[in-house]
């Protein structure tokens, strides 16, 4: 089978070409993550992912003072050309259904089911500057398929909207994703979008962006899961390219974007990520 090739040539040339042909949301690192503390509001729902450890959500964060545990700033990178996020075409962030933890189904009128090997998401946001959780702050996340392919956008997917949903972050500024392992599609290091908003209520109006980045995943889980069945060609794709020379993560070699992952194929894999703003 070809090896996917999903998005085209274009996909994710950086931040500055995002900022002449997307004409929405810009200037995003302008934005302190004061803004989001100050934001009340919490919008959740009731999919929850059921085998996959949670947290235990602490009411009143608290600022840490051990410099050991500081948190960096994620990199602000670029969304790519398939956000769906209504800056490049389609819009799924004002569509009832998309604040969801288990995004591994379409919703609304479409019915598609991504297949690949399980993967639990667990971003955890935090205020750079204060070294606190942020809870309610919002995050919408997306990725390609087990074949390259972005719904809403590829060919054969663009009336699914499978992979990509919004979670509010609890009392531990957790978000929990129930999602795919994505595809290596040619060009790029495996990755997973997501955008920061203030609040679930700013992200399901399309609002302002606060932080918009990217997830590496590490090479050696990546060539585990690319050995199964179903992703044709990601190994092939994986071999050409490293997170050193990516275009997206190779400025700090992906030193504040590669989560850690535990977990195996049969089980299926949990990817953490803190996400300094």
């Amino acid at each position: 089978m070809t090896p996917p090739t999903q998005p085209p040539p274009n996909h994710d040339r950086g931040l500055e070409y995002d900022l002449a042909t997307l004409h929405r949301r810009r200037f995003l690192g302008l934005f302190t993550a004061a803004g989001l503390a100050a934001v009340a509001g919490c919008t959740t729902d009731d999919s929850t992912p059921t085998s996959t450890p949670t947290s235990t959500p602490t009411s009143t964060p608290s600022a840490t003072t051990d410099a050991s545990t500081a948190v960096d700033e994620i990199p602000q990178e670029t969304g790519g050309p398939y956000p769906g996020d209504g800056s490049n075409g389609p819009n799924v962030l004002t569509q009832s259904g998309i604040v969801r933890s288990d995004i591994t189904k379409s919703f609304g009128s479409a019915s598609g089911v991504a297949a690949g090997v399980p993967l639990t998401v667990e971003l955890t946001v935090v205020d750079a500057d204060q070294d606190k959780a942020l809870e309610g702050a919002a995050v919408y996340l997306w990725h390609c398929d087990a074949q390259g392919r972005y719904s809403l956008y590829s060919d054969g997917v663009t009336n699914e909207n499978y992979l990509r949903g919004v979670q509010a972050a609890d009392g531990s500024g957790k978000v929990t994703f129930k999602t795919i392992f994505p595809a290596a599609y040619m060009g790029r290091w495996p990755h997973i979008h997501f955008e920061v908003y203030a609040s679930a209520a700013e992200a399901t109006k399309a609002g302002q962006i606060t932080r918009t980045s990217q997830l590496a995943l590490p090479k050696d889980v990546c060539s585990t899961v690319y050995a199964t069945d179903g992703y044709d060609g990601s190994a092939q794709n994986l071999s050409q390219t490293s997170l050193e020379n990516d275009n997206v993560f190779g400025d700090d070699d992906g030193v504040h974007q590669l989560a850690t992952v535990t977990g195996d194929v049969s089980s299926g894999y949990v990817a953490t990520l803190t996400v300094g703003v």
